[in-house]
């Protein structure tokens, strides 16, 4: 199966065509990976994913995620991060609901090859309830922060109120933004070199972590 540029860019901020032609999904192999598929059946803390990933702050492919919500709380845009690279993601859901959520996160993850990343970290909101099935689906690690603790997803809440600021604002109903809209907000700050990341963009760091023979080309 290939992963068309068009399709990706979609679905991560409308930026990986500007640097790929194509991204092949193909046969990988385990290096060791441990099948989580079907296998994680009740809610899991943060504190449970700090013992098992030991070098958690040092490895790419830890996801954290919540929502935004627009005016009135009729709306909503899935944020996520990707710790390492500090890159962020937006993606628009049909509505508010577990099953929105579930549906657009099933369907953002089928556009990377599989394994490319090891872990969520969500808030213990209730749109995050179907949070099995994402996490079955998808063989990935599922983890929630302590109620009321929103320091312990701090990059999810700082890139939340970037955010805010630079087009998503609380007075905002989502349901009548273009997706691509709600992607280029998150690709601007995508675009930013950064000091913590020795002057390169997010997208330059993700990317250096998507292997070799999963890139097609370059542009």
């Amino acid at each position: 199966m290939r992963y068309s540029p068009a399709g990706i860019s979609k679905k991560f901020s409308q930026i990986v065509s500007e640097v790929l032609t194509q991204i092949q999904k193909g046969k990988r192999k385990p290096n060791g990976h441990q099948e989580k598929r079907g296998k994680q059946a009740y809610k899991r803390t943060i504190h449970e994913r700090n013992a098992r990933y030991q070098n958690f702050d040092e490895e790419f492919g830890h996801l954290e995620g919540d929502t935004i919500v627009g005016v009135k709380h009729k709306s909503a845009v899935i944020t996520l991060v990707e710790r390492l690279s500090k890159a962020i993601i937006t993606l628009k859901p049909a509505g508010r609901q577990a099953k929105d959520i579930e549906l657009t996160l099933n369907h953002w993850f089928q556009t990377f090859p599989p394994h490319l990343f090891k872990t969520i970290t969500f808030d213990c909101g209730k749109e995050f309830s179907n949070w099995k099935s994402i996490s079955n689906t998808n063989d990935i690690e599922i983890f929630f922060a302590d109620p009321g603790t929103p320091s312990q997803r701090g990059l999810n809440e700082h890139s939340n109120g970037l955010l805010r600021k630079d087009g998503l604002p609380k007075s905002m109903d989502f349901r009548e933004v273009p997706e691509s809209f709600i992607q280029s907000v998150a690709s601007k700050r995508n675009h930013i070199p950064r000091k913590s990341l020795h002057y390169k963009t997010p997208l330059e760091v993700f990317l250096s972590h998507v292997r070799q023979d999963d890139l097609s080309s370059l542009i």
